[in-house]
């Protein structure tokens, strides 16, 4: 026992420490976000006892995250306490909060400061940081950052270029400007241009629309050794089908067939989502023969590219009968989406039978059920026959449930068809009937029938 009650007075003595610890972070973070930063707050963060340390600055510093001014102050605030001093461990958590756009001015500031002071950007931090930067759309800065990144300890890798490359290429504006400072930056640290690097500045050049640029960074890339691939094809094809210059793409492709570069899914793909986007559908049609002729399989983004052609015309049975055929016949696996929204283009033309069918052939590819609007659809327009159907083919999917039967059941008395409800509970298995809701719900409907009768 002498030894169960030492633990258990060190454990409790613990717990009280961290209780206290707790209650002062509550009351400086409580006090910091009470109001705008001022003297006023500086006086009360100094009237509480705080011992300061690494983890309590980097803890207060997470939860200002969404109030980063704030969080800089702080910082300010907790440097210039008698015995404290910030170190790399600090200075990488403050601009980790500052790297936003309404403070982008201080974490440049900051990061100058932990230059001077001997204090590096870890690479997680930059990691992190640039995810921030690039989610915000902040790409000279992301730019900015791999360049102060590339001139410290910390460079980032290979791989890490070519991600940054390959998001400045896809983003809404590609800027080739910066690409060719990625690209310059890391030449001059002394590494040589790979492959993949040749690539994000080529996409670039291509989402931007500068094929003439484009052309000569092949040649560039084929001095270095290295022979265009389809990567290099697939992107001027993108480009030019991006600017509905689909005629130059084709082109393109048969230059590419030519120089012994065998076309794959994607390059087809991309040919035939440039048609429907140039509104011809009959020669992405045509596109996609070739493809099942070569024995490729049709890729998901081409069949939601012709299913939104087909819809565009209201050929709404042609998009279904071909979304069929594909699936059926060729084994294609069209994205969830696109059984979604014809599944909701059906139901619009009253084609509850051609729903139904697609929420079996979504079952079949492991979807999540698309119930919603088919039942919505048989609540208010469908037969009993019709919500039989519908509970026939969602069982086969989810055999042990019953939330289905209850669905139906709510919706066809939200629509106040009280008799079809009657005739539901009577065709409805026995177990589902003993179900406490189902019971529930069948007698407030009889009740409310009973009113009605009676008014």
């Amino acid at each position: 026992m002498n030894k169960d009650f030492v633990c258990l007075k060190t454990f409790f003595k613990q717990m009280l420490k961290e209780n206290t610890g707790h209650i002062v972070f509550n009351k400086v973070v409580g006090v910091i976000l009470g109001s705008e930063w001022s003297d006023e707050v500086m006086n009360e963060l100094a009237e509480i006892k705080i011992r300061i340390s690494d983890c309590f600055v980097i803890r207060v510093l997470k939860e200002l995250r969404d109030c980063p001014l704030k969080g800089y102050e702080f910082f300010r605030w907790v440097g210039k306490q008698s015995g404290y001093q910030h170190n790399t461990v600090t200075y990488n958590a403050v601009v980790r909060v500052l790297a936003r756009p309404g403070s982008i001015e201080e974490f440049w500031s900051v990061l100058e400061e932990m230059k001077s002071v001997n204090h590096e950007l870890e690479i997680d931090t930059y990691m992190k940081i640039t995810m921030q930067l690039v989610k915000n759309r902040m790409m000279e800065d992301a730019v900015k950052l791999y360049e102060h990144m590339m001139d410290g300890s910390y460079e980032p890798s290979a791989h890490d270029c070519c991600v940054l490359l390959n998001t400045i290429a896809t983003s809404d504006s590609p800027n080739y400007d910066l690409v060719f400072r990625v690209a310059k930056k890391y030449e001059s640290a002394g590494n040589t241009l790979t492959k993949e690097i040749y690539d994000g500045i080529h996409r670039c050049l291509t989402n931007a629309e500068k094929f003439d640029e484009a052309e000569n960074i092949v040649k560039t890339m084929r001095n270095a050794g290295y022979e265009p691939d389809n990567t290099t094809y697939n992107q001027v094809v993108f480009g030019l089908c991006k600017m509905k210059r689909v005629e130059e793409a084709c082109k393109v492709l048969e230059e590419m067939e030519s120089s012994g570069c065998i076309p794959d899914n994607k390059t087809w793909s991309i040919l035939i989502q440039g048609h429907c986007a140039a509104d011809e559908l009959d020669k992405a049609l045509l596109c996609l023969t070739k493809v099942i002729d070569k024995g490729c399989n049709a890729d998901a983004g081409a069949i939601a590219a012709l299913i939104d052609s087909f819809l565009s015309q209201e050929e709404i049975d042609n998009a279904y009968k071909f979304l069929v055929e594909m699936v059926r016949n060729f084994s294609a696996s069209p994205r969830q989406c696109t059984y979604e929204k014809m599944i909701e283009n059906l139901l619009g033309i009253g084609k509850f039978d051609d729903a139904l069918d697609l929420l079996c052939l979504m079952r079949k590819h492991k979807y999540p059920p698309f119930n919603k609007p088919i039942v919505q659809y048989v609540s208010k327009y469908g037969t009993v026959e019709d919500a039989l159907k519908f509970l026939k083919a969602w069982r086969k999917g989810s055999p042990r449930s019953d939330s289905a039967y209850i669905h139906v059941f709510e919706s066809f008395k939200a629509e106040d068809r009280l008799s079809e409800v009657k005739d539901l509970f009577c065709k409805y298995p026995l177990q589902i009937r003993r179900r406490k809701k189902v019971s529930e719900l069948f007698s407030l409907c009889e009740d409310s029938d009973a009113a009605s009768s009676s008014t």
